[in-house]
């Protein structure tokens, strides 16, 4: 009657989002728009300032004619039955994990989504929110956490800290008790006016989260903790920027380290270079050899944590904000302090008492010996993933339980095959770049210096890409390479419009660190049509592109405040001019 109960709360909560769920049907209709407006004869041709290549953010192996970000790339269209793969792992992405059901199953015991597209509507960038509810379809927040006096993540709770719990655990963080509010700038530190010089206005907002102590359901609670919000941007494209030599990257950052200063937790200054902890630690590819002595250069995320991408955010997200398992990583994602506050927890003990000792109840793994103290003892093993005896004890109690049952929840070709969706989504076409305007904006955007963060293209190198475990045990399952069986995009020039790098721009009440890498621009300019917002920067505090550029010049200490205070001070034809080719790439 429990696991009834609770997969019958996934379904209605799914029914009640639905109205507003724009992105998460069978068919995918409201992504997939159709061919983009191209320009006729104009389109994949050279026009104006614009090459032909340009048309193409994605090079000729990564990019789509249609409105989408959910479309393959030709790179997926091209090898016979990965389409198939492909549609598959969307539908891992696109639909509600369930407690027990297959073959989305796994949920629980606590989470931070029951879907990944839960974040990221249509694909896109999340929307910003006025108040912090998992379940509601945008929402592409994630708490950050943290102590101030070092920016380390608070321990009580996990990394991406969870609100939602099945019964009868509590959620880790009540999120009822989280207050976001939005305050609106009076003033820029720059000394920048809130109106242009032509008497255009503009304005800027930013968010203030408070968690009270008493939301936290840990033992201990935490102490001396500041909040912040990270959102989710779009998924499209990010195999590419995978595709992109370590090496490249690395001179990037030795150039720009002359004019910038740059984040010392990434960049060894006297020797100008990456510091190890720059690099994934792990074996590079299948033959299990390492590139230079180590694993591939992190390259996303905010903080730039995550390389490559099959050890990226979405190949992350996909175990740790479902909390569902698979065969590199058997183990939950929940915390110490948690697991004793629940095992202390009389109500929980009690339900256990009362409906765990089934072995087809979803409780059942918890039940032990029936007592009071048994059941206290299993609740505190079993949810306590970083004991060291976790692992021992996980083979030992969930053998027969829901809904974990011993093995993995995501199978080693399931997660195949969501890796093959992940490297193989496409980047839009670029659109209108035959307009004067454009063009104009293209050429502005250049002179005024905002190119020199927003880089506009890279060359691949030959995608010599890092390979999981988990493909790596699937394609010896089937007898095949592992590198050869995804999605590749060797020697192409694609144009992200970003450097990979990480800037400080000093917004009022900013990201974590102050640190955050550039983040690409390409097929931006159809958010608002695919998913209904144009929200941006980290935390969706700019509601237009305009609020975006003027965040960069909040303070005189930004990276991108010259560039900043030329695009104030120019024309406002001129400044359209820049948000329409920002809007067409």
């Amino acid at each position: 009657m429990v696991r009834y109960q609770n997969i019958m709360k996934l379904v209605l909560a799914g029914l009640l989002a639905a109205p507003a769920f724009t992105a998460c049907s069978d068919s995918n209709e409201l992504t997939e728009l159709g061919p983009l407006e191209t320009e006729d004869e104009a389109f994949g041709k050279a026009t104006g300032n614009f090459t032909a290549e340009e048309w193409f953010p994605g090079g000729e192996l990564g990019t789509t004619e249609k409105a989408s970000y959910s479309a393959p790339t030709p790179a997926v269209q091209n090898i016979a039955g990965m389409e198939e793969d492909f549609n598959t792992g969307e539908d891992f992405f696109e639909h509600l994990y369930t407690f027990e059901q297959a073959p989305r199953r796994g949920l629980g015991p606590a989470w931070v989504r029951n879907s990944c597209i839960a974040c990221h509507p249509s694909y896109g960038h999340g929307k910003r929110q006025t108040e912090y509810r998992a379940n509601t379809i945008g929402n592409g927040y994630l708490l950050v956490i943290y102590h101030p006096s070092n920016n380390a993540y608070i321990s009580e709770v996990t990394g991406m800290p969870q609100t939602q719990a099945m019964a009868p655990f509590k959620a880790p963080i009540d999120e009822n008790q989280i207050q976001i509010d939005w305050k609106t700038v009076t003033a820029m530190e720059s000394g920048l006016a809130m109106t242009f010089p032509d008497g255009e206005p503009y304005s800027l907002i930013y968010p203030e989260v408070r968690i009270p102590q008493s939301a936290f359901n840990t033992n201990p609670k935490p102490t001396d903790y500041d909040v912040r919000l990270e959102s989710t941007i779009g998924i499209y494209g990010t195999a590419l920027l995978d595709a992109i030599d370590d090496e490249d990257i690395e001179k990037q950052w030795a150039a720009e380290g002359k004019y910038v200063e740059l984040n010392p937790a990434m960049w060894d200054k006297e020797a100008n270079t990456f510091k190890a902890s720059a690099y994934y630690s792990a074996p590079y590819n299948d033959t299990g050899s390492h590139r230079g002595g180590h694993g591939p250069l992190k390259r996303f995320t905010y903080a730039m944590t995550r390389g490559s991408l099959q050890d990226g955010a979405g190949a992350n997200a996909i175990w740790n904000i479902t909390n569902v398992t698979r065969s590199d990583r058997h183990w939950l994602y929940t915390t110490t302090a948690w697991a004793k506050a629940q095992s202390e927890d009389p109500e929980v003990i009690s339900y256990i008492k009362q409906h765990g000792s089934s072995l087809t109840s979803i409780l059942y793994p918890y039940y032990a010996d029936g007592t009071d103290e048994g059941i206290a003892n299993r609740v505190y093993e079993v949810l306590n993933t970083p004991s060291v005896a976790y692992k021992e004890t996980f083979v030992k109690y969930l053998l027969n339980g829901a809904p974990y049952n011993g093995v993995e929840e995501m199978s080693d070709k399931q997660y195949y095959q969501f890796m093959v969706w992940h490297r193989g989504l496409a980047v839009p076409a670029a659109r209108n770049l035959n307009e004067p305007q454009v063009q104009r904006g293209k050429q502005l955007f250049s002179e005024i210096g905002c190119a020199q963060c927003h880089r506009p293209s890279w060359t691949t190198g030959s995608d010599d890409m890092w390979v999981d475990a988990s493909t790596k045990a699937y394609a010896q399952q089937i007898g095949k390479s592992a590198s050869s069986m995804l999605p590749k995009y060797a020697h192409q020039t694609i144009w992200p419009y970003t450097d990979l790098v990480q800037h400080r721009l000093f917004m009022a009440n900013d990201i974590r660190t102050g640190w955050c890498r550039t983040t690409p621009l390409w097929g931006r300019g159809l958010s608002r049509r695919l998913t209904g917002a144009d929200d941006r920067l980290h935390d969706c505090r700019a509601r237009t592109v305009i609020e975006a550029i003027m965040w960069h010049g909040y303070s005189k200490q930004s990276d991108g405040y010259r560039a900043t205070e030329k695009f104030y001070n120019l024309p406002k034809a001129d400044r359209d001019a820049i948000v329409k080719f920002i809007e067409s790439i």
